[in-house]
């Protein structure tokens, strides 16, 4: 029987993400699910309680329940952020989340609401504030940070001694050179190679794939 009792905030594809991984690989027994109280259409989520975030401490009390604010990147993780905040000014703590199939190197300490995936390599010295999602398969290269608010998709390659400051978007399978600063609000999109510092509110893409005028079976692989 698990003895830390944990609530998330929000519903879909990513708190059901969630609430699988701290149920198979954490210390918490998800009890109840939390949601702005325009947006509940039932009481229940998952089979658990759907309880109105503006009553939810008079329910679950912050003396004895724990929150995990469950939300993407919506607005570029700001209106995570602003949940948070909310959330801690009702008196919860935020634990974070990080897989036992993560690699963890870093001494330093690792800040409140992080859900660390899968396969995650995050190396010596790294700093990683608060309310980040790091998703599965990334490198975060020694000697960096990642500010809070930020969301780092899947495969992505930090190199070293970057700083990637707060409420960045960075897509699947991008890369980004070694010393190099994201700025604030950066949308940095799938397949991206950002070699130089950015600017703040500045998004990147990559050139698109072409398709070719032969058809597959012209070449011999």
């Amino acid at each position: 029987m698990k003895k830390n009792k944990i609530i998330i905030f929000g519903v879909g594809t990513y708190a059901e993400i969630i609430n699988q991984y701290l149920t198979d690989d954490s210390e918490y027994e998800v009890v109840a699910f939390t949601l702005d109280d325009e947006y509940i259409k039932e009481d229940t989520y998952l089979g658990l309680p759907m309880v109105p975030f503006s009553k939810v401490e008079n329910i679950y009390s912050p003396k004895d329940y724990f929150m995990h604010v469950g939300l993407s990147y919506t607005n570029l993780n700001h209106l995570r952020k602003d949940r948070y905040y909310e959330a801690k000014n009702k008196g919860y703590m935020l634990p974070t989340y990080i897989s036992s199939k993560a690699t963890v190197l870093t001494k330093y300490p690792i800040g409140d609401n992080c859900f660390i995936f899968e396969d995650n390599t995050i190396q010596p010295f790294v700093k990683i504030g608060s309310n980040i999602i790091l998703w599965s398969g990334n490198h975060i290269g020694h000697h960096g940070e990642i500010e809070s608010h930020n969301f780092i998709s899947s495969h992505v390659v930090i190199s070293g001694q970057c700083l990637i400051k707060s409420n960045c978007f960075i897509g699947v399978n991008s890369t980004v050179a070694h010393g190099v600063t994201i700025e604030t609000e950066n949308l940095i999109g799938a397949g991206s190679y950002i070699s130089k510092n950015t600017t703040p509110k500045s998004v990147y893409v990559p050139p698109r794939s072409v398709k070719l005028d032969k058809t597959s079976d012209q070449f011999k692989l």
